[in-house]
Formats: structure tokens, C-alpha cells, sequence
């Protein structure tokens, strides 16, 4: 169990933190979530024992084995596969102490440290170390290049894989899907599911998050708010939440009708594929969390062009590859107003390389690329950011389109992307990776593209954003391709799919969930390469090492059983508080007539709360006792 007790954490005199409180039970799995800077990332370091409380209590148990994914990674000449294996910790210790006996030829000591490496598995290494790799996106033949000869990005794939190679009770991923394609999402996914340890994850993608979480936490106004159930079900609480409060009314109501006029206006031109399908389900829920967004710093959109073509873009037979290697072939595309596709397809298939052919910054080995009249493109590269000036303001990047806006106006746009007051006119060059994609996504809408090219628009984005971003879509009357591994954005923002794969593009019948399926398949059809193993497994008295096993499962027993009955009391508390705060938030509790059983309620309130006090003490002293016995063991 993890306990957060009344904590103060400041960073540079900042209060990130203020009298905040948490309680989180072994195999949880719980997605931390808040605004960019409320101390997520810190609240990790804490955990890890970087930082140190101002105020407060924290408990968590002695000698857990934590697992983190570490953000940089050194050009390191190693092994990709061993870099992996390092990861296991356990492993490479009794590996060393292996050799280190063997060199000093103390055989009383090599058959016990054998012993030690089967009970780990440590001679199936190799092999669990390439199954993370390629569940993640690596080749065999990549797994034996080293370190320093891949891009940022695929390191980080490779510290990831490390991570999860890492023998650990709790495990902390601050946002380990911004560099994987969807193939690899879904595969960690599933590998999340399976794991038994205690699990805090932050990350601004809600399917994930969904697929992933059974809690969620939230960080807002320096405080901890947990909540039961993954990110869809926080946010449907969170807007009955906020639905009581009286002050947030109006917004909410402006809020719906907008949200009901483009499940009205979509419906209209709504085909029978699945897909469109799912996007007006996905639509009406929108309706009903809608609330949980009201205070929400951002509230943007992209204007309408001024001028259309009946036909924007059209390839014809066209061929896209870079030299002599062709990567794309035979491609026939037009794209009309109101065209709004998603982009599907493994990593290398082709996709960027799509977009950029239909920007313009690639040419066509073979075939045509053809203008309409009035074509203006809004294009959003993966590295869009890069291109910006860190010297220039926001309000500079737009006066160099439109010299003769008035200072109001730019601001006035601006705002609804968060930049306000003096952030609208500071060089951006302190500015957050997210900060700066907002700002890049502000420049386009300001030049009022009739089709937008958006090619991971989601990276560095936080929820809220990615939520108005949604919206903004969906208003958008032009034409769109998004590549994004944001399923979320693309269910809700495009009406068909495109997959690319084998060099070619073919319309998608299914939706995300049978893509999800199909790419299942395809792994399971691959033809995997296997590690070598290494060499055999000495002979091991099994009898004996399965009644010791057997007597310390049976000393402890005991111990494990009280931990198991406090924490389904515990859990049995929560639910009961959690169902007397709610009654509690109906405005008409507080009436004359309701008045006994408002009493009622406070007792049982205060006598929640008290048991839950005592019975976390009481697991706490069980678990520090069974940590001792093992420790003697």
C-alpha cells in the first residue's frame, strides 16, 4: 500500500502539492492525471525517494522494488539486447557473482547461485528480453545493433523495453506511449493488463488510460482527488460533479447545445459504415461528460476558409518513395470538402510520407499531384515545433502572416489556445513542447486552411487540449487526414479509414477495434525468430526446494490472510463513504424537511472515516510484520 497523508511538495518555492491525500492498494492500477506542471513527474520523483516532503507523511513499503522508465537515455556502444536484459537487475547480480565464482573456483557456491538463476528464470533472459522488443517495435536484427546507432526516439523504446524487463512490486510509466505507433500501444497495453504489481501511469492518451487503469488520479488546485474505475468513468463523475455546482450551470448548458449541434449536423450526412456508426455513440457520450470540461483553459477552433474547390487535392497513379526506393505505389486520392480520413498502418508503412506528398514537400516519383484552384493547406508535421523561432512571441509568429491584424485581434485568437496576458507576447523559447504545438496549431488555424494535414498532432499535448482539439474538429468545415495515435481523436474526428501496408493504400471497411485485431493477427502470423537459450539447466533437488517453499508459504500464511481481510474492509469503506458523499452533494439535503437524514449521514461520514483510519493503520503494522519475517527467512 502506498499512503500520501497531508504532503506538502514544493519545487522553487512553488506549492505544487498543499495538504493532499492518497491511499493506493497493492495491484492498483492507477492513471495520474492533471495540467502540465501540478507535479505529476514530481510526485514520482518523491516516490523514488529523489525529492523530499515539506509536510506530511509518506508510507510505502520497505525494500519494494520500483520500476522507471528513465526520460534520457546514453549513446551507449552496448548490446540493444543486453541493454534490455540490464534491466533485470536481479539477473545480472547473480550472474556477476556466478563468474566471480567461477574465476576463484569456489564450487561450494556455483551449484546454490544456479539454484538462484532458474528460480528467477534467468536461462529464458534472452528470450523475454526479445519478446518485450518486438511487442514494442524492434526486429531481431536490430536487437544486435548497438545503443548509440538508434534515433531518440527508438531509445526510448529501448528504455522502456528495459523498464519492463525490471522485476518490480510497483511500477511507474510517465507517458511511455508518446514515441509508439499504435501497434505498439496496443501490445503494451495488454502487457500492463497482465501485470501484478502496483501500477501509476501518467499519460494524456484516455484509451490507453481506459484499457490500462482501474483508478484514477487527479491533480487539481494542489490537491489529490482518486477516483474509482478508468478515465471515462472519472470523467463521467467528475461532470456529475461539477453538474451540482450552481456556478458552472450557464457554461454547461452552452457547452451541450454545441455538442448537440454536431451530433445533429454529422447525423445529416452520416453514411451506414461502422465506423460513422461509432463516431455518433462517441458523439452522444460527449454529450454526457461534456461537464467534466467546463473550466477548461481552451477553447479554440479552426475558422472557415474563404474560398473552396469542389475538388482540393487530387493523386493520380503516383508513386512516392525517396531515390531509387519506392515506398508508395499506385495511388488514386481525392479528397473533397468535408472529407475527413484517418490514416491507419504500422510504423514505416508509409503514412507520414503520404502526408507529405499531399503537402507538397515531396514530389512524386511517378504520376501527378493536382491543386484545386483555391487550395490552402494547413499542414502539421511530427516535428512542427522545431520549425518555429524561439525568439518571436506568439503575437510575432502571427504578425509576420497578417502584418496588418490589430494587436486585440491576434490576442483575442490567441487567448483561445491558452495564451493569455503576458505569455502572448514572451518569446517563446522557455516555452513547453506542448506549449509550442499549441502555438503551431494556432498558426495554422489563423491562415484558414481548406485541408488540414495533421501528422501526430497529439504529441505533447495534454487531455484537456487534446479534448478542445476534438471539438475543433469537429467543427471544422473543410478536409482533413490525420495520422494520430490518439484513437480516441481519431474515432471521434474522421468519417473513413485508409489503411497503408505493403506499400500500398486501401480503403478500411472496419473500425479501430477491428484494426486492433487485425494487427493481432498479423503478430501472431509473423514469423518470430527465437533466442537461442542459453545453456542447459543443471539438475536441482525440486523436492527440496518445493517444501521449503511450502513451509515459508505456510509460516506466513497467517499474515498475507489479515493483509487480504483489512484491505477488502478497507475497500468496502471507501464504497460506503463514497455513496454517503454523494448523497451528501444533493443540494436538497440541506432543506428544513431533510434534516434527520442529513444527520444521519454526517455520522456515518465521520465513522467512515474513522474506521478507515484505524484499518489502514492496522494493515500498515501487518505489512511492516510480514516484511520482518521475510527478512529473517
Amino acid at each position: 500500500m502506498i499512503r500520501l497523508k497531508n504532503i506538502e511538495l514544493l519545487r522553487g518555492g512553488k506549492p505544487l502539492l498543499e495538504g493532499a491525500s492518497m491511499t493506493i492498494h497493492q495491484g492498483h492500477h492507477v492513471g495520474l492525471i492533471g495540467a502540465n506542471g501540478c507535479g505529476k513527474s514530481s510526485l514520482f520523483a518523491l516516490l523514488r525517494g529523489q525529492l523530499q516532503l515539506d509536510a506530511g507523511e509518506l508510507y510505502l513499503p520497505a525494500n519494494v522494488d520500483i520500476a522507471h522508465m528513465e526520460q534520457e537515455i546514453v549513446a551507449l556502444e552496448r548490446n540493444a539486447l543486453e541493454y534490455i536484459i540490464d534491466g533485470d537487475q536481479s539477473l545480472r547480480d547473480i550472474q556477476q557473482r556466478l563468474l566471480d565464482a567461477e574465476r576463484q573456483e569456489s564450487h561450494h557456491l556455483i551449484a546454490p547461485l544456479h539454484e538462484e538463476l532458474e528460480s528467477i528464470d534467468g536461462y529464458n533472459a534472452a528470450l523475454r528480453a526479445e519478446k518485450l522488443a518486438r511487442g514494442l517495435g524492434f526486429s531481431s536484427n536490430e536487437l544486435a545493433r548497438t545503443v548509440k546507432t538508434f534515433s531518440g526516439g527508438w531509445r526510448m523504446r529501448l528504455n522502456l523495453a528495459r523498464t519492463l524487463m525490471k522485476r518490480s512490486q510497483l511500477l511507474l510509466l510517465d507517458e511511455p506511449t508518446n514515441h509508439l505507433d499504435l501497434d505498439a500501444i496496443l501490445w503494451l497495453e495488454n502487457w500492463l493488463k497482465q501485470y501484478d504489481g502496483t501500477l501509476l501511469v501518467i499519460s494524456h492518451d484516455r484509451d490507453f488510460l481506459d484499457s490500462t487503469t482501474d483508478h484514477i488520479a487527479h491533480i487539481e488546485r494542489r490537491g489529490i482527488n482518486l477516483y474509482r474505475g478508468n478515465y471515462s468513468a472519472f470523467e463521467r463523475l467528475r461532470a456529475e460533479q461539477l453538474a451540482q455546482q450552481q456556478a458552472t450551470h450557464e457554461k454547461q448548458v452552452q457547452q451541450r447545445a454545441h455538442i448537440e449541434d454536431y451530433i445533429r449536423r454529422f447525423r445529416a450526412k452520416a453514411t451506414k459504415a461502422r465506423q460513422a456508426q461509432s463516431r455518433i455513440k462517441a458523439l452522444a457520450r460527449m454529450e454526457e461528460i461534456a461537464p467534466a470540461h467546463v473550466d477548461s483553459p481552451f477553447n479554440f477552433r479552426f475558422p472557415e476558409s474563404e474560398k473552396t474547390s469542389s475538388t482540393l487535392l487530387t493523386l493520380n497513379k503516383v508513386v512516392l518513395g525517396y531515390g531509387d526506393s519506392v515506398q508508395l505505389k499506385n495511388i488514386n486520392l481525392s479528397i473533397h470538402p468535408g472529407t475527413a480520413i484517418g490514416l491507419l498502418g504500422a510504423n514505416g508503412a508509409g503514412k507520414s510520407t503520404l502526408i507529405k506528398a499531399l503537402a507538397g514537400e515531396l514530389a512524386p516519383l511517378q504520376g501527378d499531384r493536382t491543386g484545386g484552384e483555391h487550395l490552402s493547406v494547413g499542414y502539421f508535421a511530427q516535428h512542427q515545433i522545431d520549425t518555429l523561432d524561439d525568439l518571436a512571441s506568439p503575437i510575432l509568429h502571427l504578425q509576420r502572416i497578417s502584418p496588418q491584424a490589430t494587436e486585440q485581434k491576434l490576442r483575442d485568437f490567441l487567448g483561445g489556445f491558452n495564451f493569455r496576458g503576458d505569455k502572448a507576447s514572451d518569446a517563446i523559447g522557455y516555452f513547453s513542447g506542448g506549449e509550442k504545438a499549441r502555438l503551431a496549431l494556432a498558426i495554422i488555424a489563423w491562415q484558414k486552411p481548406n485541408l488540414l494535414l495533421l501528422d501526430e498532432p497529439t504529441n505533447h499535448l495534454d487531455l484537456e487540449v487534446r479534448h478542445a482539439l476534438t471539438l475543433a474538429l469537429h467543427e471544422y468545415q473543410g478536409a482533413m487526414i490525420l495520422v494520430s495515435h490518439d484513437r480516441h481523436l481519431i474515432r471521434n474526428t474522421t468519417d473513413e479509414l485508409l489503411l497503408v501496408d505493403q506499400g500500398e493504400i486501401q480503403p478500411y471497411s472496419g473500425d479501430l477495434d477491428d484494426y486492433s485485431d487485425w494487427l493481432s493477427k498479423q503478430r501472431r502470423e509473423s514469423n518470430v525468430p527465437q533466442v537461442v537459450e542459453a545453456e542447459t539447466t543443471p539438475n536441482i533437488d525440486r523436492k527440496v526446494q518445493k517444501r521449503q517453499e511450502a513451509e515459508l508459504r505456510k509460516k506466513l500464511a497467517p499474515l498475507r490472510n489479515q493483509l487480504q481481510q483489512l484491505e477488502k474492509k478497507l475497500d468496502a469503506l471507501q464504497n460506503q463513504l463514497s455513496a454517503v458523499e454523494t448523497e451528501l452533494a444533493q443540494p436538497e439535503l440541506y432543506e428544513e424537511a431533510n434534516k434527520a437524514r442529513l444527520k444521519q449521514l454526517l455520522a456515518q461520514q465521520a465513522r467512515c472515516n474513522a474506521e478507515s483510519v484505524q484499518c489502514e493503520e492496522k494493515w500498515m503494522l501487518a505489512q511492516e510484520e510480514l516484511e520482518q519475517q521475510q527478512n529473517l527467512l
